[in-house]
């Protein structure tokens, strides 16, 4: 049977065609840590360095290779977006969090381009800016205002872009303008992992892969980490599992949706094609709930495109023909263009949809991060490191109650593909009006 021309050559992220998730060499447990660490992604790794230099004991845990879940698979777009709009914020967490929260955005994008400079980590990271595209004038008029707010509280380069000039940015016609925001980027992430994984392992932490944790047991001031490959006493635990928490973390479990993102790549374009599409090599998204990010890749050769996919079990064509037609709606040429890769990971949603810093019954998590992991998960976890060492450096906005658990649920997402498709009906409502 022939494949479907439509589909992609390859169901493995294209990121890994340059750094692929490796196993490491096989370690003795230890019988006792200072801090264990469930998770070996972007936060349970930054989390291990600081803890590491700070002459702690620590061993991370991790049930696949370290950086096969979210943090090798997602865009790459070091966004640091909080879903919730600042007005729901305060609605939600009163007025002073509202604002610590937006505030704690700009100092956390800032930590991550100073951790890659400073570490001299090579992961292609280019402060590019990002624009946003609106759909329909009075979207527009509103991100517009919501800009200028944003400048003048943070201080940070954000400006609107009206439709005459966003063809500077993006070369299509499917907006009616957008917002450009010069303070996020683009990286390679599984390149990033690579390198924050070199400089963790360098600084003394244990990172042990294929070693899933099945259960902690509090025994006193202590905890038992039992693990597939045997039981660590530890003095501290901090969990970093995010949208790959599984049943040996219950109560964290009940708090956190998987939901499946899913990438595109096309083939490479030619440079011209490039240069029209995206002349200036920003990362891009839309002002829509089921809208689509994108960029260019870091050879700036390909187009890469993500969103939301409503499957739940095994890799069908039809979440991919859904990014494909998303592709074509944003730029009509590329209908037909061939795709290299298409691949998915999971990212961790919950009712608050903000990233989160709380305990329960004396573990500490790091977790959370609603599909914007690339900057919180590493700025998260080193609060949390902090945290744990007791510093005044572990404050955070972050740090507050744990998410609510959801009625009903305990790890199957059932509901997600009817919760998905009345995102994509209150889309298409939008875009009917906008077109008035």
């Amino acid at each position: 049977m022939s494949q479907d021309p439509r589909a992609a050559r390859s169901a493995t992220p294209y990121w890994w065609e340059a750094a692929p998730p490796a196993s490491l060499p096989r370690s003795p447990l230890p019988a006792k840590v200072d801090v264990a660490i469930v998770g070996a992604g972007f936060a349970g790794l930054s989390a291990a360095l600081v803890l590491a230099r700070a002459g702690r004991s620590v061993a991370a845990f991790d049930a696949m290779n370290p950086g096969e879940g979210a943090s090798s698979r997602n865009g790459g777009i070091t966004s640091g977006n909080i879903r919730p709009s600042l007005d729901s914020l305060i609605k939600r967490f009163g007025k002073e969090t509202a604002y610590a929260i937006e505030a704690e955005g700009k100092v956390a994008r800032k930590f991550l381009r100073d951790l890659i400079q400073t570490e001299g980590l090579a992961c292609d990271y280019k402060l590019t800016g990002a624009f946003s595209g609106a759909f329909g004038f009075d979207q527009y008029d509103a991100a517009a205002r919501t800009a200028e707010g944003l400048g003048k509280r943070l201080g940070i380069d954000i400006c609107a872009v009206p439709h005459a000039e966003q063809h500077s940015y993006v070369g299509s016609d499917l907006y009616r303008g957008g917002t450009l925001r010069m303070d996020i980027g683009g990286l390679h992430p599984a390149k990033f992992h690579a390198e924050l994984l070199r400089i963790t392992l360098a600084a003394g932490a244990a990172v042990h892969d294929h070693t899933p944790v099945t259960a902690i047991q509090r025994e006193g001031e202590t905890f038992r980490v039992t693990t597939a490959a045997g039981t660590v006493q530890a003095r501290q635990v901090l969990v970093c599992t995010n949208g790959y928490t599984d049943k040996a973390l219950a109560y964290l479990q009940r708090r956190l949706v998987p939901v499946r993102s899913r990438m595109i790549a096309t083939e490479e374009l030619p440079p011209e094609v490039m240069a029209r599409l995206m002349p200036k090599g920003v990362m891009l998204s839309e002002k829509r709930q089921m809208g689509f990010y994108y960029r260019p890749s870091p050879d700036g050769r390909r187009i890469l495109l993500g969103g939301r996919d409503s499957s739940r079990q095994g890799d069908p064509l039809k979440p991919t023909l859904r990014l494909r037609a998303g592709l074509a709606e944003i730029f009509p040429e590329l209908e037909n263009v061939k795709l290299s890769h298409s691949w998915f990971g999971n990212v961790a949603m919950h009712r608050d949809m903000v990233p989160r810093l709380f305990e329960h019954d004396g573990m500490l998590f790091a977790t959370g991060f609603c599909g914007s992991g690339v900057v919180w998960a590493p700025w998260v976890g080193s609060r949390a490191a902090h945290r744990l060492l007791g510093a005044e450096a572990g404050k955070s906005a972050f740090a507050f109650r744990p998410p609510a658990a959801i009625p009903l649920y305990r790890g199957d997402p059932w509901f997600l593909p009817a919760v998905l498709k009345g995102f994509t009906l209150q889309d298409q409502f939008a875009m009917r009006r906008a077109r008035r």
